[in-house]
Protein backbone atom coordinates (compact mmCIF):
# COMPACT_ATOMS: atom_id res chain seq x y z
CA UNK A 1 0.00 0.00 0.00
CA UNK A 2 1.50 2.97 -1.56
CA UNK A 3 0.53 6.16 -1.88
CA UNK A 4 3.12 7.61 -3.45
CA UNK A 5 5.32 5.96 -6.02
CA UNK A 6 8.17 6.54 -8.67
CA UNK A 7 6.31 6.02 -11.62
CA UNK A 8 6.82 8.85 -13.73
CA UNK A 9 4.91 7.41 -16.82
CA UNK A 10 1.63 6.82 -14.55
CA UNK A 11 1.46 10.52 -13.43
CA UNK A 12 2.00 11.99 -16.99
CA UNK A 13 -0.95 9.65 -18.54
CA UNK A 14 -3.00 10.17 -15.72
CA UNK A 15 -2.26 14.17 -16.39
CA UNK A 16 -2.37 13.95 -20.11
CA UNK A 17 -6.01 12.52 -19.58
CA UNK A 18 -6.95 14.90 -16.59
CA UNK A 19 -5.69 18.18 -17.91
CA UNK A 20 -7.72 18.37 -21.43
CA UNK A 21 -10.39 17.67 -19.37
CA UNK A 22 -10.07 20.37 -16.42
CA UNK A 23 -9.44 22.98 -19.52
CA UNK A 24 -12.74 21.95 -20.71
CA UNK A 25 -14.80 22.80 -17.57
CA UNK A 26 -12.88 26.03 -17.32
CA UNK A 27 -14.11 27.38 -20.55
CA UNK A 28 -17.54 25.83 -19.54
CA UNK A 29 -17.48 28.04 -16.19
CA UNK A 30 -16.04 30.95 -18.55
CA UNK A 31 -18.94 30.39 -20.98
CA UNK A 32 -21.22 30.32 -18.13
CA UNK A 33 -19.76 33.87 -17.07
CA UNK A 34 -20.00 35.40 -20.48
CA UNK A 35 -23.64 34.45 -20.74
CA UNK A 36 -24.51 35.98 -17.00
CA UNK A 37 -22.25 39.15 -17.99
CA UNK A 38 -24.80 39.73 -21.55
CA UNK A 39 -27.80 38.68 -20.45
CA UNK A 40 -27.23 40.89 -16.93
CA UNK A 41 -27.27 43.93 -19.48
CA UNK A 42 -30.32 43.26 -20.30
CA UNK A 43 -31.72 44.00 -16.48
CA UNK A 44 -32.41 41.75 -13.22
CA UNK A 45 -35.87 40.15 -14.79
CA UNK A 46 -34.05 38.68 -17.75
CA UNK A 47 -31.12 37.48 -15.70
CA UNK A 48 -33.52 35.88 -13.16
CA UNK A 49 -35.75 34.46 -16.45
CA UNK A 50 -33.11 33.16 -18.13
CA UNK A 51 -31.11 31.38 -15.01
CA UNK A 52 -34.30 29.81 -13.71
CA UNK A 53 -34.99 28.39 -17.53
CA UNK A 54 -31.57 26.88 -17.60
CA UNK A 55 -32.13 25.74 -13.79
CA UNK A 56 -34.34 23.40 -15.45
CA UNK A 57 -32.32 22.70 -18.70
CA UNK A 58 -29.24 21.59 -16.30
CA UNK A 59 -31.16 18.75 -14.58
CA UNK A 60 -31.10 17.28 -18.57
CA UNK A 61 -27.75 17.85 -18.02
CA UNK A 62 -27.33 16.02 -15.23
CA UNK A 63 -28.98 13.10 -16.53
CA UNK A 64 -26.81 13.09 -19.80
CA UNK A 65 -23.50 13.38 -17.28
CA UNK A 66 -25.00 10.16 -15.57
CA UNK A 67 -25.67 8.29 -18.94
CA UNK A 68 -22.24 9.30 -20.22
CA UNK A 69 -20.49 8.34 -17.26
CA UNK A 70 -21.72 5.47 -16.30
CA UNK A 71 -21.20 4.28 -20.16
CA UNK A 72 -17.63 5.20 -19.75
CA UNK A 73 -17.28 2.45 -16.81
CA UNK A 74 -18.18 -0.02 -19.86
CA UNK A 75 -16.32 1.77 -22.74
CA UNK A 76 -13.12 1.72 -20.80
CA UNK A 77 -13.12 -1.72 -19.94
CA UNK A 78 -14.39 -2.74 -23.44
CA UNK A 79 -11.38 -0.48 -24.61
CA UNK A 80 -9.02 -2.29 -22.23
CA UNK A 81 -10.02 -5.86 -23.24
CA UNK A 82 -9.60 -4.75 -26.94
CA UNK A 83 -6.63 -4.18 -26.52
CA UNK A 84 -5.82 -7.21 -24.47
CA UNK A 85 -4.85 -9.63 -27.44
CA UNK A 86 -6.08 -12.23 -25.99
CA UNK A 87 -8.67 -13.50 -28.78
CA UNK A 88 -11.94 -11.60 -27.50
CA UNK A 89 -11.13 -8.38 -29.31
CA UNK A 90 -14.02 -8.51 -31.80
CA UNK A 91 -16.26 -9.69 -29.18
CA UNK A 92 -15.29 -6.47 -26.54
CA UNK A 93 -15.68 -4.34 -29.94
CA UNK A 94 -18.76 -5.66 -30.37
CA UNK A 95 -19.98 -4.71 -27.00
CA UNK A 96 -18.46 -1.18 -26.93
CA UNK A 97 -20.08 -0.51 -29.69
CA UNK A 98 -23.24 -2.15 -28.29
CA UNK A 99 -22.52 0.32 -25.38
CA UNK A 100 -22.31 3.42 -27.46
CA UNK A 101 -25.90 2.76 -28.96
CA UNK A 102 -27.52 2.29 -26.22
CA UNK A 103 -26.38 5.47 -24.50
CA UNK A 104 -27.38 7.63 -27.21
CA UNK A 105 -30.52 5.74 -27.85
CA UNK A 106 -31.68 6.72 -23.95
CA UNK A 107 -30.19 10.20 -24.36
CA UNK A 108 -32.06 11.03 -27.59
CA UNK A 109 -35.25 9.55 -25.57
CA UNK A 110 -34.72 11.55 -22.78
CA UNK A 111 -34.23 14.78 -25.02
CA UNK A 112 -37.28 13.82 -26.45
CA UNK A 113 -39.15 13.36 -23.27
CA UNK A 114 -37.27 17.05 -22.28
CA UNK A 115 -38.07 19.05 -25.12
CA UNK A 116 -41.98 18.04 -25.01
CA UNK A 117 -42.45 19.42 -21.71
CA UNK A 118 -40.54 22.65 -22.88
CA UNK A 119 -43.01 22.95 -25.42
CA UNK A 120 -46.43 22.27 -23.89
CA UNK A 121 -45.98 23.33 -20.88
CA UNK A 122 -43.45 26.30 -20.10
CA UNK A 123 -45.01 28.51 -17.72
CA UNK A 124 -45.73 25.40 -15.42
CA UNK A 125 -42.22 24.92 -15.26
CA UNK A 126 -40.94 28.30 -14.87
CA UNK A 127 -43.46 28.33 -11.70
CA UNK A 128 -41.33 25.95 -9.80
CA UNK A 129 -39.07 28.34 -9.47
CA UNK A 130 -40.93 31.99 -9.49
CA UNK A 131 -44.60 33.41 -9.03
CA UNK A 132 -43.16 36.69 -10.53
CA UNK A 133 -45.25 36.70 -14.18
CA UNK A 134 -42.54 39.34 -15.86
CA UNK A 135 -39.93 36.43 -15.24
CA UNK A 136 -41.81 33.83 -16.01
CA UNK A 137 -42.71 35.24 -19.50
CA UNK A 138 -39.78 35.85 -20.33
CA UNK A 139 -38.58 32.67 -19.27
CA UNK A 140 -41.17 31.08 -22.14
CA UNK A 141 -39.78 33.20 -24.69
CA UNK A 142 -36.08 31.46 -23.26
CA UNK A 143 -37.84 27.75 -23.62
CA UNK A 144 -39.49 28.65 -27.10
CA UNK A 145 -35.89 29.14 -28.61
CA UNK A 146 -34.90 25.85 -26.53
CA UNK A 147 -36.70 23.03 -27.27
CA UNK A 148 -34.36 21.75 -29.83
CA UNK A 149 -31.02 22.99 -27.68
CA UNK A 150 -31.39 19.50 -25.67
CA UNK A 151 -30.91 16.74 -28.65
CA UNK A 152 -27.53 18.65 -29.47
CA UNK A 153 -26.55 19.27 -25.93
CA UNK A 154 -27.40 15.41 -24.81
CA UNK A 155 -25.76 13.60 -27.56
CA UNK A 156 -22.43 15.37 -27.72
CA UNK A 157 -21.92 15.51 -24.09
CA UNK A 158 -21.75 11.38 -23.64
CA UNK A 159 -20.16 11.71 -26.57
CA UNK A 160 -17.70 13.52 -25.40
CA UNK A 161 -17.79 11.34 -22.60
CA UNK A 162 -17.08 7.83 -24.40
CA UNK A 163 -14.08 9.30 -26.87
CA UNK A 164 -12.33 10.85 -23.59
CA UNK A 165 -12.57 6.84 -22.35
CA UNK A 166 -10.76 5.49 -25.71
CA UNK A 167 -7.58 8.29 -25.05
CA UNK A 168 -9.84 11.06 -27.40
CA UNK A 169 -9.13 13.84 -24.89
CA UNK A 170 -7.77 16.84 -27.02
CA UNK A 171 -11.29 17.13 -29.65
CA UNK A 172 -13.56 17.63 -26.88
CA UNK A 173 -11.50 20.42 -25.51
CA UNK A 174 -10.83 21.85 -29.13
CA UNK A 175 -14.34 21.94 -29.83
CA UNK A 176 -15.17 23.68 -26.53
CA UNK A 177 -12.79 26.21 -27.42
CA UNK A 178 -14.46 26.57 -30.27
CA UNK A 179 -17.85 26.88 -29.29
CA UNK A 180 -16.77 29.28 -26.95
CA UNK A 181 -16.32 31.71 -29.27
CA UNK A 182 -19.03 30.52 -31.51
CA UNK A 183 -21.04 31.20 -28.04
CA UNK A 184 -19.76 34.48 -27.80
CA UNK A 185 -19.95 35.75 -31.38
CA UNK A 186 -23.98 34.49 -31.46
CA UNK A 187 -25.02 35.94 -28.15
CA UNK A 188 -23.31 39.13 -29.13
CA UNK A 189 -25.11 39.51 -32.57
CA UNK A 190 -28.88 38.26 -31.49
CA UNK A 191 -28.55 39.44 -27.93
CA UNK A 192 -28.10 43.41 -28.85
CA UNK A 193 -28.62 42.83 -32.63
CA UNK A 194 -25.69 43.74 -34.44
CA UNK A 195 -24.16 43.35 -37.89
CA UNK A 196 -27.77 43.62 -38.88
CA UNK A 197 -29.87 40.44 -37.16
CA UNK A 198 -32.52 42.40 -35.15
CA UNK A 199 -32.31 42.64 -31.24
CA UNK A 200 -33.61 39.66 -29.79
CA UNK A 201 -32.32 39.91 -26.18
CA UNK A 202 -33.31 36.95 -24.11
CA UNK A 203 -34.30 35.00 -27.12
CA UNK A 204 -31.04 36.11 -28.73
CA UNK A 205 -29.44 34.19 -25.71
CA UNK A 206 -31.40 31.12 -25.98
CA UNK A 207 -30.56 30.69 -30.07
CA UNK A 208 -27.08 31.91 -29.54
CA UNK A 209 -26.68 29.05 -26.73
CA UNK A 210 -28.43 26.83 -29.55
CA UNK A 211 -26.17 27.75 -32.21
CA UNK A 212 -22.93 26.49 -30.25
CA UNK A 213 -24.72 23.28 -29.19
CA UNK A 214 -25.58 22.91 -33.05
CA UNK A 215 -21.17 23.22 -33.72
CA UNK A 216 -20.33 21.17 -30.69
CA UNK A 217 -22.85 18.50 -31.36
CA UNK A 218 -21.72 18.86 -35.55
CA UNK A 219 -18.10 18.62 -34.56
CA UNK A 220 -18.10 15.65 -32.03
CA UNK A 221 -20.85 13.48 -33.99
CA UNK A 222 -19.37 14.06 -37.09
CA UNK A 223 -15.78 12.64 -35.63
CA UNK A 224 -17.37 9.92 -33.62
CA UNK A 225 -19.49 9.03 -36.99
CA UNK A 226 -16.97 9.40 -39.81
CA UNK A 227 -13.42 10.02 -38.48
CA UNK A 228 -12.96 7.91 -35.43
CA UNK A 229 -11.08 4.46 -35.64
CA UNK A 230 -11.08 3.39 -31.55
CA UNK A 231 -14.83 2.83 -31.26
CA UNK A 232 -15.20 2.52 -35.05
CA UNK A 233 -19.12 3.27 -34.03
CA UNK A 234 -20.93 4.80 -37.66
CA UNK A 235 -24.47 6.04 -38.19
CA UNK A 236 -25.69 2.23 -39.37
CA UNK A 237 -24.46 1.21 -35.82
CA UNK A 238 -27.56 3.26 -34.18
CA UNK A 239 -29.64 0.51 -35.57
CA UNK A 240 -27.90 -2.45 -34.11
CA UNK A 241 -29.48 -5.37 -32.06
CA UNK A 242 -28.38 -4.61 -28.23
CA UNK A 243 -30.21 -6.87 -26.29
CA UNK A 244 -27.64 -9.49 -25.48
CA UNK A 245 -25.73 -6.35 -23.23
CA UNK A 246 -28.86 -4.78 -22.15
CA UNK A 247 -28.85 -6.43 -18.87
CA UNK A 248 -24.99 -5.65 -18.17
CA UNK A 249 -25.65 -2.19 -19.13
CA UNK A 250 -28.30 -1.41 -16.80
CA UNK A 251 -26.60 -3.19 -14.04
CA UNK A 252 -23.33 -0.78 -14.04
CA UNK A 253 -24.41 2.20 -15.94
CA UNK A 254 -27.83 3.18 -14.68
CA UNK A 255 -26.67 3.10 -10.97
CA UNK A 256 -24.27 5.77 -12.03
CA UNK A 257 -27.01 7.91 -13.58
CA UNK A 258 -29.57 7.49 -10.53
CA UNK A 259 -26.80 7.98 -8.16
CA UNK A 260 -25.58 11.36 -10.00
CA UNK A 261 -29.20 12.99 -10.11
CA UNK A 262 -30.18 11.92 -6.62
CA UNK A 263 -27.20 13.46 -5.35
CA UNK A 264 -28.43 16.82 -7.83
CA UNK A 265 -31.07 16.59 -5.88
CA UNK A 266 -29.70 16.90 -2.46
CA UNK A 267 -27.01 19.36 -3.20
CA UNK A 268 -29.91 21.74 -4.12
CA UNK A 269 -31.77 20.80 -0.94
CA UNK A 270 -28.25 21.74 1.10
CA UNK A 271 -28.99 25.07 -1.31
CA UNK A 272 -32.11 25.04 0.14
CA UNK A 273 -31.17 25.04 3.65
CA UNK A 274 -28.33 27.69 3.18
CA UNK A 275 -31.11 29.75 1.53
CA UNK A 276 -33.29 29.30 4.91
CA UNK A 277 -30.39 30.77 6.81
CA UNK A 278 -30.59 34.55 6.28
CA UNK A 279 -29.63 36.31 3.47
CA UNK A 280 -26.20 37.13 4.56
CA UNK A 281 -25.39 33.62 4.59
CA UNK A 282 -26.67 33.01 0.40
CA UNK A 283 -24.62 36.01 -0.44
CA UNK A 284 -21.43 35.08 1.47
CA UNK A 285 -21.60 31.38 0.00
CA UNK A 286 -22.50 32.70 -3.12
CA UNK A 287 -19.13 34.93 -2.93
CA UNK A 288 -17.24 31.38 -2.37
CA UNK A 289 -18.99 29.81 -5.15
CA UNK A 290 -16.30 30.73 -8.00
CA UNK A 291 -13.07 29.97 -5.78
CA UNK A 292 -14.65 26.65 -5.19
CA UNK A 293 -15.24 26.28 -9.20
CA UNK A 294 -11.96 26.80 -9.73
CA UNK A 295 -10.08 25.20 -6.87
CA UNK A 296 -11.53 21.70 -8.13
CA UNK A 297 -11.35 21.50 -12.22
CA UNK A 298 -8.13 19.29 -11.54
CA UNK A 299 -9.54 17.09 -9.38
CA UNK A 300 -12.42 16.72 -11.81
CA UNK A 301 -10.32 15.80 -14.32
CA UNK A 302 -8.32 13.61 -12.33
CA UNK A 303 -11.58 11.84 -11.24
CA UNK A 304 -12.66 10.90 -14.86
CA UNK A 305 -8.62 9.92 -15.85
CA UNK A 306 -9.02 7.72 -12.77
CA UNK A 307 -11.89 5.98 -14.05
CA UNK A 308 -10.80 5.55 -17.54
CA UNK A 309 -7.70 4.56 -16.58
CA UNK A 310 -9.34 1.71 -14.11
CA UNK A 311 -11.38 0.40 -16.71
CA UNK A 312 -8.87 -0.19 -19.30
CA UNK A 313 -6.24 -1.87 -16.44
CA UNK A 314 -8.71 -4.15 -15.29
CA UNK A 315 -10.26 -4.78 -19.28
CA UNK A 316 -5.89 -5.63 -19.90
CA UNK A 317 -6.68 -8.40 -17.26
CA UNK A 318 -4.34 -7.05 -14.74
CA UNK A 319 -5.19 -6.63 -11.08
CA UNK A 320 -2.43 -5.93 -9.00
CA UNK A 321 -1.42 -3.08 -11.01
CA UNK A 322 -5.16 -2.13 -10.85
CA UNK A 323 -4.61 -2.51 -7.21
CA UNK A 324 -1.51 -0.08 -6.84
CA UNK A 325 -2.68 2.16 -9.31
CA UNK A 326 -5.47 2.76 -6.81
CA UNK A 327 -3.70 3.77 -3.78
CA UNK A 328 -1.98 6.00 -6.04
CA UNK A 329 -4.82 7.79 -7.02
CA UNK A 330 -5.75 7.97 -3.25
CA UNK A 331 -2.59 9.81 -2.55
CA UNK A 332 -3.14 12.12 -5.65
CA UNK A 333 -5.93 13.16 -3.60
CA UNK A 334 -4.41 13.98 -0.46
CA UNK A 335 -2.42 16.05 -2.74
CA UNK A 336 -4.32 17.90 -5.07
CA UNK A 337 -6.77 18.71 -1.71
CA UNK A 338 -3.78 19.66 0.15
CA UNK A 339 -2.51 22.49 -2.94
CA UNK A 340 -6.50 23.21 -3.37
CA UNK A 341 -6.76 24.26 0.38
CA UNK A 342 -3.24 26.19 0.44
CA UNK A 343 -5.04 28.29 -2.92
CA UNK A 344 -7.99 28.81 -1.53
CA UNK A 345 -6.59 30.12 1.88
CA UNK A 346 -4.35 32.66 -0.55
CA UNK A 347 -6.82 33.80 -2.87
CA UNK A 348 -10.17 34.36 0.02
CA UNK A 349 -9.46 37.46 1.16
CA UNK A 350 -8.48 39.36 -1.87
CA UNK A 351 -11.60 38.01 -3.54
CA UNK A 352 -13.84 38.76 -0.61
CA UNK A 353 -12.54 42.10 -0.59
CA UNK A 354 -13.68 42.91 -3.98
CA UNK A 355 -17.51 42.38 -3.02
CA UNK A 356 -19.08 45.43 -1.56
CA UNK A 357 -21.08 43.98 1.28
CA UNK A 358 -21.90 44.19 4.76
CA UNK A 359 -19.58 43.44 7.50
CA UNK A 360 -21.75 40.49 8.46
CA UNK A 361 -21.35 38.81 4.99
CA UNK A 362 -17.33 39.14 5.08
CA UNK A 363 -17.44 37.50 8.35
CA UNK A 364 -19.83 34.48 7.32
CA UNK A 365 -17.57 34.83 3.67
CA UNK A 366 -14.21 34.33 5.71
CA UNK A 367 -15.52 31.59 8.19
CA UNK A 368 -16.69 29.68 4.65
CA UNK A 369 -13.57 29.92 3.13
CA UNK A 370 -11.46 28.09 5.76
CA UNK A 371 -14.07 25.64 6.12
CA UNK A 372 -13.80 24.66 2.50
CA UNK A 373 -10.30 24.53 2.96
CA UNK A 374 -10.64 22.30 5.15
CA UNK A 375 -13.25 20.34 3.55
CA UNK A 376 -11.79 20.55 0.02
CA UNK A 377 -8.88 17.79 0.98
CA UNK A 378 -11.49 15.14 1.91
CA UNK A 379 -13.36 16.79 -1.33
CA UNK A 380 -10.45 15.44 -3.55
CA UNK A 381 -9.95 12.75 -2.31
CA UNK A 382 -13.49 10.62 -2.04
CA UNK A 383 -14.24 12.50 -5.65
CA UNK A 384 -11.12 10.71 -7.12
CA UNK A 385 -11.85 7.52 -5.94
CA UNK A 386 -15.59 7.69 -5.89
CA UNK A 387 -16.15 9.25 -9.37
CA UNK A 388 -12.96 7.54 -10.70
CA UNK A 389 -11.22 4.64 -9.43
CA UNK A 390 -14.11 2.54 -7.83
CA UNK A 391 -16.59 3.51 -10.50
CA UNK A 392 -13.94 2.79 -13.09
CA UNK A 393 -13.61 -0.77 -10.98
CA UNK A 394 -17.67 -1.95 -11.90
CA UNK A 395 -18.82 -0.77 -7.91
CA UNK A 396 -21.51 1.47 -9.55
CA UNK A 397 -24.55 0.04 -7.37
CA UNK A 398 -22.21 0.31 -3.74
CA UNK A 399 -21.21 4.01 -4.80
CA UNK A 400 -25.03 4.83 -5.56
CA UNK A 401 -25.80 3.44 -1.91
CA UNK A 402 -23.08 4.69 -0.27
CA UNK A 403 -23.07 8.40 -2.31
CA UNK A 404 -26.81 9.13 -0.61
CA UNK A 405 -27.01 7.60 2.78
CA UNK A 406 -23.87 9.29 3.44
CA UNK A 407 -25.76 12.97 2.20
CA UNK A 408 -29.36 12.07 3.02
CA UNK A 409 -28.95 10.86 6.37
CA UNK A 410 -25.64 12.67 7.89
CA UNK A 411 -24.55 15.31 6.33
CA UNK A 412 -28.26 17.55 5.49
CA UNK A 413 -29.54 16.21 8.76
CA UNK A 414 -26.44 17.56 10.77
CA UNK A 415 -26.63 20.78 8.49
CA UNK A 416 -30.16 21.31 9.91
CA UNK A 417 -29.51 20.88 13.96
CA UNK A 418 -26.20 22.92 13.38
CA UNK A 419 -28.00 25.87 11.44
CA UNK A 420 -31.73 26.20 13.14
CA UNK A 421 -31.47 23.90 16.49
CA UNK A 422 -28.19 24.68 17.87
CA UNK A 423 -26.77 28.08 15.99
CA UNK A 424 -23.58 27.34 15.42
CA UNK A 425 -21.21 29.71 13.71
CA UNK A 426 -21.31 29.70 9.70
CA UNK A 427 -17.69 27.63 9.44
CA UNK A 428 -19.54 24.58 11.69
CA UNK A 429 -22.51 25.26 9.87
CA UNK A 430 -20.80 24.33 6.55
CA UNK A 431 -18.85 21.60 7.69
CA UNK A 432 -21.89 19.76 8.80
CA UNK A 433 -23.67 20.11 5.35
CA UNK A 434 -20.43 18.83 4.08
CA UNK A 435 -19.55 15.76 6.63
CA UNK A 436 -20.58 13.60 4.03
CA UNK A 437 -17.17 14.27 1.90
CA UNK A 438 -15.35 13.59 5.40
CA UNK A 439 -16.87 10.09 6.13
CA UNK A 440 -16.61 9.17 3.06
CA UNK A 441 -13.09 9.72 2.22
CA UNK A 442 -12.56 7.42 5.39
CA UNK A 443 -15.20 4.73 3.75
CA UNK A 444 -13.18 4.98 0.16
CA UNK A 445 -10.25 4.22 2.20
CA UNK A 446 -11.71 0.87 3.59
CA UNK A 447 -13.74 -0.03 0.24
CA UNK A 448 -10.14 0.31 -1.92
CA UNK A 449 -8.20 -2.10 0.72
CA UNK A 450 -10.94 -4.72 0.93
CA UNK A 451 -10.92 -5.24 -3.22
CA UNK A 452 -14.67 -5.62 -3.40
CA UNK A 453 -14.77 -2.95 -5.59
CA UNK A 454 -13.35 -4.71 -8.34
CA UNK A 455 -16.41 -6.17 -10.23
CA UNK A 456 -16.72 -8.58 -13.58
CA UNK A 457 -17.86 -7.56 -16.27
CA UNK A 458 -19.08 -9.29 -19.29
CA UNK A 459 -19.52 -9.01 -22.75
CA UNK A 460 -22.97 -10.01 -22.76
CA UNK A 461 -21.71 -12.77 -25.12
Amino acid sequence: MKLFQKQPAFYKGVFALALPIAMQSLISIGVNMLDTIMVGSLGETALSATSLANSFISIYHIFCMGLGMGASVLVSRYWGMKKANDGHEEEAGHALKQTVCLMLRITVALAAIFAMLTLIMPSTLMKMYTSDQDIISLGDVYFRWSIVTYFFLGTSLVSTIVLRSVGQVRLPLYVSIGAFFVNLGANYTFIFGKFGAPRMEVAGAALGTLIARLFEASMILGYLFFKDKNIRFRIRDLFMKTGSLLGEYIRISIPVLISDAILAIGNNSVAMVIGHLGAAFVAANAITSVTQQLSTVVIQGVSQAGAIVTGQTLGLGDRHKTMDQGWMFFGLGLALGTLSAIFIMAVSHPIISTYNVSKETVKIAEQLMAAISIIIIFRATNSIMTKGVLRGGGDTKMLMIADNIFLWVLAIPLGILAGFVFHWPAFWIYVCLKADDIVKTFWCLIRLKSEKWIKKISTGK
